[in-house]
């Protein structure tokens, strides 16, 4: 991995608390990750029973993704933000990784959150970590649950998934999935290879059924901590 000590990174937090009281967070977070010294965007989100997006929640698993102007940023939050030191001292279970942008299309919240990134010339091998995140139509709601189940089932059989987490700042209307791949290939397999997902992919394209989207891919490294008792990278 090459340095990026300035340059644009992500990372990705995923905390398990005790019990379900943990979700008040959602709100004490906040202006913590306003305060001067932050990143540079950020989304606190719930998370799903389920491999990708769900109706069912989670309500004592949480999740940060943020945008940061390099490891030095993100290693000062981890050193002094008081909500990483609450993950410290409260949650359970915790898993971190470090995210290097390698492509990415797509605006969240009208913005373009890796604005400034630059993707290497000749990305690395080894795993993939994709972002999926989109602002469902009121009129497709109904749509896209109907889609949920069967993606969520084929995610799960995937050769080459090696975690997967439906994660949502709203309830029902924004979604996204954030998962792990053994390489690029297996990504590419899961996105085109299923007949069932390539059905999904050209109705979201013919029937709008997003306001917005956002679709990502980096190369993780630096993992910390346990997913649901392991590190899916090692």
């Amino acid at each position: 991995m090459s340095d990026t000590s300035t340059a644009i990174m992500a990372s990705f937090h995923l905390v398990r608390y005790g019990d379900a009281g943990a979700m008040r967070h959602m709100a004490l977070d906040r202006p913590l990750l306003r305060a001067a010294g932050g990143p540079v965007f950020w989304r606190l989100l719930g998370t799903g029973r389920g491999t990708s997006m769900s109706l069912g929640a989670d309500l004592r698993r949480w999740a940060l993704f943020a945008v940061w102007r390099g490891e030095r940023q993100l290693d000062a939050f981890l050193r002094d933000s008081p909500v990483a030191e609450r993950w410290r001292a409260e949650a359970v279970e915790s898993w971190h990784v470090r995210l290097a942008p390698l492509a990415w299309r797509g605006r969240w919240g009208g913005a373009d959150p890796f604005a400034g990134a630059v993707p290497p010339a000749h990305p690395p091998t080894g795993p993939v970590a994709v972002l999926t995140r989109a602002s469902i139509r009121p009129s497709r709601l109904a749509a896209f649950y109907r889609s949920v189940p069967g993606v969520d089932r084929a995610l799960r059989q995937q050769e080459g998934r090696l975690a997967s987490v439906g994660v949502g700042e709203w309830p029902l209307a924004r979604q996204a999935t954030f998962s792990l791949w053994r390489d690029a290939a297996a990504v590419r397999a899961f996105a085109y290879g299923l007949p069932s997902h390539r059905e999904v992919i050209s109705r979201v394209r013919t029937e709008r059924w997003y306001g917005e989207e956002l679709f990502a891919r980096f190369a993780p490294y630096a993992a910390e901590g346990t997913w649901d008792g392991r590190d899916p990278l090692t």
